[in-house]
């Protein structure tokens, strides 16, 4: 059995050494979350970025193939 300490004092010190303990933890983990949603929202970017550039190419494309159809007034 884990002895008592005698001083009160030690007794609260280290009962807020264990929460210190436990909120490093946390932020550890809260940290390690933040950083997994950082490289998703990056990649959601880049994938947003590629499929914007896509679009613009086909609105071009398409623009061309009306003008030579004659579908649209120049």
């Amino acid at each position: 059995m884990v002895e008592e300490p005698d001083n009160i004092a030690l007794h609260y010190l280290g009962r807020l050494d264990e929460k210190v303990d436990a909120l490093r933890e946390d932020n550890r983990e809260i940290k390690q979350r933040l950083g997994l949603l950082e490289q998703r929202y990056v990649l959601l970017e880049q994938q947003y970025a590629s499929l914007s550039s896509r679009m613009d190419r086909i609105e071009t494309r398409l623009d061309r193939i009306e003008k030579r159809l004659d579908l649209v007034e120049v």
